[in-house]
């Protein structure tokens, strides 16, 4: 004779198992590829060591970026969201240009997630310290190399783009802006 609890139990061991696992196995893989065009004459600010496409190069593009955490890990870059700096256009939350005095930052596209993240602040933990930015922009990670994103490359999937504002406050050394490994939560 069967025990209905054992069975039961049993089967809800089972499902959770299968679930969490499921869930674990979710993980934000590339989306596509996009091929690199010359950048047009004038076009592809290099401020801040920002990458112009290269013809004919493959780029991958993403819709996903890793999932959110207390802790989530990315790499720190360095952005102009000013008038005329390698930001290009104007902000995507307010459509405004934004001092490099200002601790302002853009996120790769699955964490900026259609604009949810807004105008919201994030707290930015490295180098020994941590700084709360707004969110002012997205780092485009499906699609680049276009006048739309001043022919640079997509974003990878994992990138805070910060103000110049974040790096000094984060006590980083002018000579070793450019990338940096950091971990960021939402305020």
């Amino acid at each position: 004779m069967k025990n209905p609890i054992f069975s039961g139990a049993f089967l809800f061991i089972s499902i959770i198992l299968a679930s969490n696992w499921s869930i674990e196995a979710q993980t934000c893989k590339p989306s596509g590829k996009i091929r690199g065009k010359k950048p047009p004459k004038g076009q592809c600010n290099k401020e801040n060591q920002s990458e112009c496409c290269d013809k004919g190069k493959l780029y991958t593009t993403y819709t996903c970026s890793p999932r959110v955490s207390k802790r989530t890990k990315a790499t720190l870059t360095i952005n102009s969201f000013q008038k005329g700096g390698d930001g290009g256009a104007p902000s995507e939350c307010d459509n405004k240009y934004h001092s490099d005095n200002t601790p302002v930052v853009a996120l790769s596209t699955g964490w900026f997630n259609k604009r949810s993240r807004c105008l919201d602040d994030i707290i930015i933990h490295g180098n020994g310290r941590s700084v709360k930015a707004k969110v002012i922009d997205e780092c485009d990670s499906t699609v680049g190399c276009d006048a739309d994103h001043d022919s640079q490359p997509p974003c990878p999937n994992n990138i805070v783009d910060a103000s110049k504002a974040v790096w000094k406050a984060l006590g980083v050394p002018e000579s070793d802006w450019g990338e940096m490994d950091v971990f960021w939560s939402d305020a």
